[in-house]
């Protein structure tokens, strides 16, 4: 019986291979052969989880013919991740990935590290801070309070509970987007979101277009449901999108679904301006395609003479091309999972209609406390003190950075979590394996793209400060010299993990 559970065809694995940057040899030190500059690839890509465990890899034929390399190289590659442990094999069933004994499985998104390990590795995987007080702790009394009526009923409500649908509603409202509770379903966080939106209007098979880069977890959702990701290359630095490769794109392949971040966007940080988002309604529009809008950062402008553009719903009142999806998790707090939609209110009956199949809807106590916070001005207060706590760590660590590594490229982004740094031709893949033997945890930018795109990336989010943050900026900067002396991954080099 076959041991894999995936498989991962010839072409995708030479385009992820193909876009890695080759390991440094280090001082004096000749290049490594061909087989072995292979294995260390399939292997990293292992370690990043961009390729799975249990994932059956191509034949060493087809392999051969897709990287352009003779059949000896791969059949020596995949000998050498036997001998490692990152490969498995069985006459009949082919050969598959694994992990050696007592290495942690790879995560395959942007999981949170356990609050256990957090004394002796500086997480900055997670863009995500800890919970503004005393703000949680009023909210849950506020919640508490107002229980009671709700603890007589049998607590689902699956389009979200009304006294919050209206709350949310009046917001859109106030902002200039005129909102009926109707247009409005709560769901489990803006991942709950999202992936209802997906198993509605884009089944197995069906096109996705994305920003490239775009948000790491987002990205494995739609892959895991089957889409085919299209993704559409944003502008350099921090200018957002290309329209022109956006109308390009809308015209020549007619995505169903569309997914952005106009606000503060992650990893990149980019603002879209108003134009910019009138052009892309409009075309979405004219192409059929449905856009979705990830508003998870609207709220986290830091500096204090930002303006900030319209919705992009604003071009789109009625919600029949735009779909809004906001959320609790950036702008106040991870934990306190409440995520929504807008859109118009025959498609909101369609979501709801879905969610009988999945969750039936998103915990009572939590939704009541999001509704106290708005309802009372304490939103508003938690998430000043949110952007005062992301400017400060923004300052922080990117003082840090330029200090300890000067000839690494960004620019600061006037808003949002996230700094989407341009590493000086190392490899991100291999500064986040270095980095977790010298304790900090860094995404590479390969997560954040399709087929291996943005090697040369990391992504450092605004969670750390003061101390931690020189702290963070010096491991880097020690990841940064173990890639350079080639040490930063390959078979010679010791596999240790920091618990």
């Amino acid at each position: 019986m076959a041991q894999w559970t995936s498989a991962v065809g010839a072409a995708q694995l030479a385009r992820q291979l193909q876009a890695q940057q080759p390991r440094p040899a280090g001082p004096g030190a000749r290049k490594p052969p061909a087989y072995r500059a292979l294995a260390d690839g399939i292997r990293l890509l292992v370690l990043e989880g961009r390729v799975p465990v249990a994932a059956r890899l191509p034949a060493e034929r087809e392999l051969a013919l897709s990287l352009t390399v003779s059949r000896t190289t791969v059949a020596a590659a995949y000998e050498a991740l036997r001998t490692e442990g990152f490969l498995e094999s069985r006459r009949g069933a082919g050969s598959w990935t694994a992990v050696p004994a007592g290495n942690p499985l790879p995560a395959r998104g942007l999981e949170p590290l356990p609050p256990e390990t957090l004394g002796s590795l500086i997480d900055l995987g997670c863009a995500a801070l800890p919970a503004p007080e005393p703000w949680l702790t009023r909210s849950v009394q506020g919640a508490l309070e107002e229980l009671p009526p709700y603890a007589h009923t049998h607590g689902d409500y699956p389009a979200g509970l009304p006294a919050l649908r209206a709350t949310l509603a009046e917001r859109y409202t106030a902002r200039g987007i005129p909102t009926m509770p109707e247009q409005i379903m709560v769901t489990t966080g803006a991942m709950g979101a999202i992936d209802a939106i997906c198993h509605l209007f884009a089944g197995r098979g069906e096109r996705i277009a994305v920003e490239s880069p775009s948000y790491a977890n987002i990205l494995q959702l739609m892959r895991e449901a089957g889409a085919r990701l299209v993704p559409v290359a944003m502008s350099e630095g921090l200018g957002s999108w290309d329209l022109g490769r956006w109308r390009q794109m809308l015209r020549d392949a007619a995505p169903r679904l569309a997914y952005v971040v106009a606000d503060f966007h992650n990893p990149t940080g980019a603002l879209a301006d108003e134009d910019q988002r009138r052009g892309l309604v409009e075309a979405a529009r004219a192409a059929g395609t449905v856009l979705v809008v990830d508003e998870t950062m609207t709220e986290l402008h830091l500096d204090d003479d930002v303006r900030m553009p319209r919705p992009v719903c604003a071009f789109d009142p009625a919600g029949s091309t735009v779909l809004t999806v906001g959320s609790a998790s950036k702008a106040f707090w991870a934990g306190m999972r409440i995520g929504w939609v807008r859109a118009a209110p025959d498609v909101i009956r369609s979501l709801v209609a879905a969610r009988a199949y999945a969750d039936l809807g998103t915990p009572v106590l939590e939704q009541l406390g999001v509704n106290w916070l708005m309802r009372t001005g304490g939103w508003e207060e938690a998430v000043a003190l949110r952007r005062a706590q992301a400017r400060e760590n923004r300052d922080a660590l990117v003082a840090a950075v330029r200090r300890e590594l000067p000839e690494w490229e960004f620019e600061v982004p006037r808003g949002g979590l996230t700094l989407w740094v341009r590493t000086g031709g190392l490899s991100g893949s291999r500064l986040a394996e270095a980095g977790e033997r010298v304790g900090v945890r860094v995404p590479s930018g390969p997560r954040f793209g399709v087929d291996g795109a943005f090697e040369g990336y990391i992504r450092l989010p605004f969670t750390v400060g003061g101390p931690v943050a020189e702290e963070a900026a010096s491991r880097l900067a020690a990841a940064a010299r173990l890639v350079e002396s080639g040490l930063g991954g390959g078979a010679e080099a010791p596999r240790t993990f920091v618990a």
